[in-house]
């Protein structure tokens, strides 16, 4: 079931133009890039299959490379639903034909979280809408259900609205009364996560850096537009070049006694001695 979905979406993407790298034994399955829009994509039969461990560094990832993580999966214990998008470890979790309108910017309303099926509500757009069609609060609080006080709630900020009462108001003002859900829109700062020598090292050096596991490379460091892919080993990821070429990355290998060839690499002792964050980049650039 998995390889099906997962063949299902590769396909879909390169029709719409992505250029695509699969990977295996990592915390994402795909890396799709169409431009300046960047997808990190786990692919699951199960969304609640997934560790916290691995969402958590696809959220880090993600950030370092500016790229929207997402789980692709067709249930989370039961089916997902069409136009429905649900949350597993704070990482927007659809099911293909909802990504599939998304990609076609038809994003989808609804959102499932602990209150249930919800709708975001714009507060502007629903006062000027009730205004311009002339219902009092008091009229429209009777149509939806609530009070007047939730009325004024409802447009005095973007609240959180049970489907029930969002189907209420849609069928009063239509759908640009509702915030879309735009699951592209994820996008967090990078917060360096260290303990390491090598990584601490590029803290100093002015980098922001966090340490991972279910990637291919040990370390992933950025600062401005420079963002390089670390990894500490004698032996090197192949998947680690087809990322750096797809992100437009630099590559590094640290090694301990067999020096690779083909890829920029250096002891750890020669890491260290940097004192400026430039002389390693040129270093880099220059290989």
């Amino acid at each position: 079931m998995k390889q099906t979905l997962l063949d299902k979406l590769n396909i879909f993407l390169l029709k719409k133009g992505f250029t695509i790298k699969n990977l295996t034994r990592t915390c994402f399955d795909i890396l799709a890039r169409r431009s300046d829009q960047i997808l990190l994509v786990k692919v699951l039969e199960d969304a609640n299959s997934i560790s916290r461990q691995y969402t958590e560094e696809m959220v880090a990832v993600a950030s370092y490379i500016n790229a929207s993580p997402l789980i692709i999966a067709e249930k989370a214990g039961s089916r997902l639903e069409n136009n429905i998008v649900y949350s597993r470890f704070d990482i927007y979790t659809l099911n293909f034909s909802t990504f599939l309108n998304c990609i076609n910017n038809k994003f989808p309303f609804i959102k499932r979280s602990h209150a249930g099926l919800t709708v975001s509500v714009i507060g502007k757009k629903l006062r000027e809408k009730r205004e311009e069609m002339g219902y009092s609060l008091n009229a429209l609080s009777k149509k939806v259900g609530v009070t007047s006080r939730m009325i004024i709630k409802y447009e005095s900020e973007n609240s959180e609205v049970t489907v029930n009462r969002a189907m209420k108001l849609y069928d009063l003002f239509g759908d640009n009364v509702f915030n879309e859900v735009n699951i592209f829109s994820q996008h967090q700062h990078p917060e360096s996560k260290f303990e390491t020598e090598v990584s601490k090292k590029y803290v100093e050096l002015g980098f922001d850096a966090i340490e991972t596991k279910k990637t291919p490379f040990d370390i992933i460091a950025r600062k401005e537009n420079e963002l390089i892919f670390t990894e500490v080993s004698d032996k090197v990821n192949p998947q680690m070049q087809s990322l750096s070429e797809l992100l437009h990355a630099d590559n590094l290998v640290i090694f301990q006694k067999k020096k690779p060839k083909n890829i920029p690499s250096m002891t750890k002792k020669e890491f260290m001695d940097f004192d400026k964050a430039n002389e390693l980049v040129r270093f880099l650039k220059e290989f």
